[in-house]
């Protein structure tokens, strides 16, 4: 029954996506990677929600409670409700910029502002870097969820399928697919947790677990324990809306009025938490045995759930990480055919971001089953970074008359440092070190800004961001 249920789920996402094509000819660029910006709040938010509660949400929140007790929680919470605000100022600002410079993606508002393709390709090629493990991620959650609720497939096939669906759902029609299948995702997911902590409740009850598994974890949170989740807080807070694909997603809203309202109602997503904690105490109170800390909360669902169910909660993991997998191939296709191959002429654009897509697929598919150990290390390093783009975005969304060479050396430089404390691991004092990168970036830009005389140079210099001469 689990099965034919969640496969009825998947032939749904299909029917939405060919529904989202809406009987349309052929797509433009502009319509195929950003809908031209026609999208509404409602399917702007699920969207948006879609890249931020993805696979990791049921996987990974659970399993860093399961392991690391509630200060996990702290951070994760933490910096997404920190980063809510962050959106609601920058992400308006961001959509204007896009419509500014015509711009699909995160490196087209570089070159649009800056006018200089050594940043536009330093952007390119270093988003493409830090965003490759992103896929592997997704695989990876995908075979651990599917394997934590039973299904005992070879994860090549799992992994496979995963990649195949993905493409179907691009090749339909791009990112129209994607934000009907958010909606279909969303419901799926919050469903799902919502039931297995109502399971859990109704079945040993929220005190008993709590009081079962405070005796296995600790709430105690050492001086350096609390640096370090209050730097993470405030650094992935900054980064979470400079990712080249939220980037994207906001370019898809019809006005800037649209991001703001989005925003304000994201938080309501966070209600679901608490029934994931719940999930997460249950595993540990029952002394669950489990293969990994990531089956935490599939541990409950397996337990408690009727068969229907489990399909249903199978569905939403699934689609968690599909969506999230179909939105980082369409970042990075226009990245590649747009900003790396510059010349290319836009109506082929398309067609060679499909076929840059299924090469990223496939080599996300080989390093997954191949290195997996390489996979954890970059997804660490993701955030460090992607951050890093966050000084540049401010100057073009501020319309700073900011030198082209020195924003790359920041962004180089605090991508270069983050590599060396990553790997030489310093003692930092428990503060991020991603933060302290940062800063290193803002000081390098401003110092070279200046010796290069960006403040006296004159506005539509080449190489400096300079007001733009749109007029609205």
């Amino acid at each position: 029954m689990a099965t034919l249920i969640f496969a009825g789920f998947i032939l749904l996402s299909v029917y939405l996506a060919l529904r989202a094509r809406g009987g349309r000819g052929p797509q433009s660029v502009h319509d195929f990677f950003v809908a031209s910006r026609q999208f509404g709040a409602w399917l702007v938010f699920f969207l948006a929600a879609g890249e931020i509660y993805s696979i990791g949400t049921m996987v990974g929140f659970p399993g860093g409670i399961y392991a690391k007790g509630p200060t996990y929680g702290v951070w994760f919470l933490g910096y997404i409700l920190l980063a809510y605000p962050v959106g609601y100022f920058l992400g308006p600002r961001i959509w204007d910029a896009g419509k500014r410079y015509n711009a699909i993606t995160l490196p087209d508002l570089f070159k649009g502002h800056f006018r200089s393709r050594f940043l536009e390709l330093v952007v390119a090629v270093t988003a493409i870097v830090f965003l490759l493990p992103w896929g592997q991620l997704q695989f990876t959650g995908l075979v651990a969820a599917l394997k934590g609720l039973g299904w005992n497939f070879q994860p090549l096939w799992l992994i496979c399928f995963s990649a195949m669906l993905a493409f179907v759902y691009i090749a339909i029609a791009g990112v129209r697919a994607s934000a009907y299948i958010a909606v279909l995702k969303d419901v799926l997911m919050v469903a799902a947790i919502v039931v297995t902590g109502v399971a859990v409740a109704w079945e040993a009850g929220v005190t008993p677990v709590f009081q079962a598994a405070s005796e296995h974890v600790s709430n105690a949170m050492s001086t350096q324990q609390l640096t370090f989740a209050m730097t993470t807080i405030v650094f992935q807070s900054l980064g979470m809306y400079v990712m080249p694909f939220g980037v994207q997603n906001f370019f898809t809203a019809k006005s800037a009025a649209t991001i703001r309202r989005t925003q304000v109602a994201m938080p309501l997503y966070m209600l679901m938490y608490p029934f994931l904690v719940l999930a997460s105490y249950y595993a540990i109170s029952r002394n669950i045995e489990l293969a990994s800390p990531n089956e935490a909360f599939f541990a409950a669902v397996t337990q408690l759930l009727p068969s229907w169910l489990v399909g249903l909660v199978a569905a939403g993991a699934a689609l968690s990480g599909l969506l999230v997998l179909a939105g980082i191939c369409l970042a990075l296709g226009p990245i590649v055919t747009r900003n790396i191959l510059s010349g290319m002429p836009e109506h082929r654009q398309k067609a060679s971001s499909k076929v840059v897509i299924v090469l990223y697929l496939l080599g996300s598919i080989v390093l997954t089953l191949l290195t997996p150990n390489l996979m954890l290390t970059l997804i660490n390093m993701a955030y460090y970074g992607v951050t890093q783009f966050l000084p540049g975005v401010i100057a073009v969304v501020l319309r700073m008359r900011v030198r082209a060479t020195a924003v790359a050396a920041g962004v180089l430089a605090g991508q270069g440092l983050a590599l060396v404390l990553y790997y030489k691991n310093p003692d930092l004092g428990g503060v991020n070190l991603g933060l302290i990168c940062l800063v290193v970036n803002v000081a390098v830009m401003t110092v070279l800004n200046v010796l290069l005389g960006g403040r006296r140079a004159h506005a539509m210099d080449p190489g400096v961001g300079a007001l733009s001469p749109y007029k609205k």
